[in-house]
């Protein structure tokens, strides 16, 4: 853009029109048409002086700013189709000149079209810098180029995927190599990462990658649930990136090809053979990397955190995050859900209600509607186990659960002991224990409805009278009143007074036989 000012002072000092143009950097003819142009309209400099830069051109040049009949392009359409995959400035141009030639309007040539996009895209270029707080924000990604292992008994090559975390304020790094991106080794590189550095950062800014945001949005992005949960342990947020933003996380960006060329690279001619020994030489790389002295201010990213960084994150819990997966299962209507073929039991109240399942590796936790309703240890071994706890159960189940010798005897205990011999006598007249249990329930049951003393009565006579008593003859003493009767006393008497010759009723001894003619 030509200075008209300044032509105009330099001009007002004396120096000639060649110097002018040498100092201005224009042709001779610009700076000998400006003073031509001033001399005809009577502008000197001190007048030139109070007006401004802007205003000078139309005033020595009107004939410049007289509007152009060309149509002049549409700058921010341009700007949104061009990031459409395929589309160019060249294809936009060519649109442009059918519109112009059927609204019979003057199109641009291609380099003025091109000139008026690139004046407008430079206005959207802009940048800001934000200043990060120590222990703010910690960036995480995945490092587009991978490492390598080979297997040693096939030879093949085993790609490697390298995991990046940068804090934002001092840029110290973290690095790890990973079989795959899964959710498993997602969770577990963060886990390493927060050790490594000592301590966790208020903010995590990952992408929007499928294991650590479900569902992206520019207002309200849906958090991988189990990555949520990593960050509720640890007591810091997600905050994702937006939708190809890569500016929202620069650092971990820039790291991500710096760490390529000095530590993916320099490790470019060594043969590893397990994931181990990899990420151990990944480590003694990263140490240097970290020590690396910064091009543009003192110190290096180790310095730096431990001068102002690692004493401001927050502390680590007392136990590293387990990784937990969630699933939804339907209660079932025996209230027992599968999980990995493994059976535990629910509330009953929840029959063919879907909950949620969070599983990790020592623990089964059943949720409903974000509330717990109940746990189980994680069952291992051979498939369709069963975890059952008794409070799930219906009372009806719970009763028949509760049967079993120690309990029926315990309660015949409790009547008298002529009822707990008759119990044990019908539970040992069986090859099976079980097959006795209903004939046991039936007897203490006789309790409820003739009560316990007359219970009690009637076992006793019923083991006077055979050995192996069953429920029928006790029921029958019962119904027939049996156990009420009172025994006779002269047949008592006559029992105990054994020396007595009279033993007996009707006795014919030698004189009734001895007859007399």
């Amino acid at each position: 853009m030509t200075e008209y000012q300044e032509i105009l002072r330099l001009s007002h000092m004396g120096l000639s029109q060649r110097s002018i143009a040498l100092s201005c950097q224009c042709s001779r003819n610009t700076v000998a048409e400006v003073l031509s142009r001033a001399k005809t309209k009577g502008l000197t400099w001190s007048m030139a002086e109070e007006i401004a830069e802007a205003d000078l051109q139309p005033l020595l040049f009107p004939e410049k700013i007289l509007s152009s009949s060309r149509k002049i392009p549409d700058c921010e359409y341009i700007h949104k189709e061009l990031a459409k995959n395929g589309v160019s400035l060249s294809l936009l141009w060519s649109e442009y000149c059918e519109v112009c030639h059927l609204s019979n309007q003057i199109p641009l040539k291609y380099s003025q079209y091109c000139n008026y996009y690139r004046k407008f895209a430079a206005t959207t270029k802009a940048t800001m810098h934000i200043e990060r707080k120590p222990g703010e924000q910690m960036e995480v990604d995945w490092a587009g180029q991978t490492a390598a292992i080979i297997d040693r008994d096939t030879g093949e090559v085993i790609p490697i995927y390298v995991f990046v975390a940068v804090l934002s304020n001092s840029q110290y790094s973290y690095v790890e190599g990973f079989l795959s991106q899964n959710l498993e080794n997602w969770i577990a590189a963060n886990n390493n990462a927060f050790t490594f550095f000592g301590g966790v950062t208020k903010i995590i800014v990952p992408d929007n990658l499928k294991t650590g945001v479900e569902e992206a949005s520019w207002y309200s992005p849906v958090i991988n649930k189990t990555y949520h949960e990593m960050a509720e342990h640890y007591g810091t947020a997600i905050v994702p990136a937006r939708v190809r933003k890569p500016k929202d996380k620069p650092n971990v960006e820039g790291a991500v090809g710096i760490i390529s060329t000095w530590v993916l690279a320099a490790l470019r001619n060594q043969t590893f053979f397990s994931l181990a020994e990899l990420n151990e030489s990944i480590s003694k790389k990263l140490y240097e990397f970290n020590n690396r002295p910064f091009q543009k201010k003192p110190g290096s990213r180790l310095s730096t955190f431990l001068a102002e960084e690692k004493y401001v994150l927050q502390p680590l819990p007392a136990s590293a995050y387990e990784l937990a997966t969630w699933k939804i299962a339907t209660v079932q209507y025996n209230y027992h859900i599968s999980v990995d073929n493994e059976n535990y039991s629910i509330p009953y109240e929840y029959i063919k209600h879907q909950v949620d399942v969070r599983i990790t590796k020592t623990i089964v936790e059943v949720f409903y509607h974000n509330h717990r309703i109940c746990s189980h240890p994680r069952l291992y071994g051979r498939p369709n186990q069963y975890s059952t706890i008794t409070d799930h159960m219906p009372d009806k189940h719970k009763q028949f659960t509760q049967w079993n010798a120690e309990r029926f005897l315990s309660w015949a205990q409790k009547v008298g002991p002529g009822t707990t011999t008759v119990i044990q006598t019908i539970l040992a007249s069986h090859h099976i224990e079980q097959q006795g249990y209903k004939a046991c329930m039936a007897v203490l049951k006789l309790a409820d409805k003739f009560s316990l003393v007359r219970l009690e009565a009637a076992c006793t006579r019923a083991l006077s009278y055979t050995p192996n008593p069953s429920y029928k003859n006790i029921n029958s003493i019962l119904k027939l009143g049996r156990d009420t009767l009172v025994a006779d006393p002269q047949a008592t008497d006559i029992k105990q007074n054994e020396g007595s010759q009279n033993h007996y009723g009707f006795t014919r001894g030698a004189e009734y036989y001895r007859r007399q003619p």
